[in-house]
C-alpha cells in the first residue's frame, strides 16, 4: 500500500430519506355508495448504514465522496397500498473504523467486524394513511399523517489500523527497513528523518502457512503527545496492536533514555497503551562487535523495564529469532 493511498481520515455530510405522506383517498367504485377512506401508508425513508468489509485497508474510496444520500420514502396510494420504501445507502468501511459526530466529537460508535451493519441516520418514517383514523363518529377521515423528514448529520471516520504488530520508534529507527525485510510491503526508505508519512501495513509470513499483521507507524519525537511532529496524529493507529515493538538504533546515545521517552510519548496520548505487551529490539546492530554488544547488555538487563534482542534488517541477523518471539507473544 502506497502513502498516497492510505487514507485515513475523512468528513462526510450523510442524509437519510423522508418518509412518504399517507393518503387521504376515499374509495370510488360504481355501484358502491360511500365506499370510505382507503388511503394507504407511506413508505419509510431510506438509512445511511455503515457497514464493516474486510477486504478493505483504508478510506481512500470515500476520499472524494463527501455527500451521502438515502432515497425518500413513496407517498401511500388508493386501495390501502403502502408507498416503497426508501433505498437504503450501505457504505463499506474497514474494519476498526471510528465514527463520530463531527459537530460535537462524540465516539458514535466503532466498525470491528466483517458484514457488520451500523445505521448512521435513520429515514422518516411513512405517515399512516386515512383509513386508520375511522371511526363510528368519523366514518369519513379526510386527513392523513404526512412522513416524518429526513435526518442529516455531518460525521467524521477515522480508522485505526488492526495489527498484530506495530512498531514505535523515533524518526530514521529502521521501522520501515524491517517491515520490508520481514514481509512484501513496500514502505519508502531513506536516510532523513519522516521517510514515512503514513502507517504502513505488511503481513509477516510464518511457519506452517501462518502469519501476522505488522504496522509501520510514522516516527514519534520528544513531544509528539502535544502535536510535535507528525507524531500525534498517527499515534490512535497504535492503539489497536496487540504488542508494540519498540525500535531503537545501536547508534542512539542512550537506549534507555529513548525507550522512556517513547513509552512516556504513549502514556501521555492514552495510558490504556501501557497495559500493552512491549518488546524492544536494539536494530542495525551488525555495527557492534560481541565486545560492544555485551557492554550495552550489562546496561539493559540493569535498566531496561523490557525484552530485548538485536537484530540487522539489512544484514539479515536475527530476525528468525525475532518472529519466533513475536508469535510467541502473540500465541501465549
Amino acid at each position: 500500500m502506497t502513502e498516497g493511498n492510505f487514507v485515513d481520515y475523512v468528513k462526510m455530510h450523510v442524509t437519510s430519506g423522508n418518509g412518504g405522506k399517507g393518503s387521504s383517498h376515499l374509495h370510488r367504485e360504481k355501484y358502491i355508495a360511500k365506499g370510505g377512506p382507503d388511503g394507504g401508508d407511506g413508505g419509510r425513508g431510506g438509512h445511511v448504514i455503515l457497514r464493516g468489509n474486510s477486504n478493505l485497508w483504508t478510506l481512500i474510496h470515500l476520499k472524494f465522496k463527501r455527500h451521502i444520500r438515502a432515497g425518500h420514502g413513496a407517498h401511500g396510494s388508493s386501495g390501502r397500498s403502502t408507498g416503497a420504501d426508501g433505498e437504503d445507502m450501505y457504505v463499506d468501511v474497514p474494519l476498526g473504523t471510528v465514527v463520530r459526530d463531527s459537530e460535537t466529537d462524540k465516539i458514535l460508535f466503532e466498525i470491528t467486524e466483517d458484514g457488520e451493519e451500523r445505521i448512521v441516520v435513520e429515514g422518516g418514517m411513512g405517515g399512516r394513511g386515512n383509513w386508520h383514523f375511522k371511526s363510528s363518529v368519523n366514518q369519513t377521515p379526510r386527513y392523513a399523517q404526512p412522513g416524518i423528514p429526513l435526518e442529516e448529520k455531518d460525521i467524521t471516520l477515522e480508522l485505526k489500523v488492526l495489527a498484530d504488530v506495530g512498531l514505535v520508534g523515533f524518526p530514521n529507527a529502521g521501522k520501515s527497513t524491517l517491515l520490508s525485510v520481514l514481509t512484501s510491503a513496500k514502505p519508502k526508505i531513506a536516510d532523513y528523518e519522516f521517510t514515512t508519512l503514513k502507517p504502513n501495513l505488511g503481513i509477516v509470513e510464518y511457519r506452517d502457512f501462518q502469519s501476522f499483521v505488522m504496522a509501520d507507524i510514522p516516527g514519534i519525537i520528544e513531544g509528539a503527545a502535544e502535536g510535535k511532529g507528525l507524531g500525534y496524529y498517527f499515534l490512535r493507529h497504535i492503539e489497536r496492536n496487540s504488542i508494540l515493538l519498540f525500535l531503537i538504533p545501536a547508534d542512539a546515545k542512550d537506549i534507555v533514555e529513548q525507550y522512556e521517552i517513547l513509552v512516556d510519548e504513549l502514556r501521555r496520548y492514552n495510558p490504556e497503551m501501557l497495559d500493552k505487551e512491549r518488546f524492544v529490539v536494539v536494530s542495525k546492530s551488525d555495527m557492534l562487535d560481541d565486545e560492544l554488544k555485551s557492554e550495552i547488555s550489562k546496561v539493559l538487563d540493569k535498566d531496561l523495564e523490557a525484552d530485548y534482542m538485536f537484530i540487522s534488517s539489512v544484514a539479515q541477523q536475527g530476525l528468525t529469532e525475532l518472529k519466533d518471539k513475536l508469535w510467541k507473544m502473540l500465541n501465549d
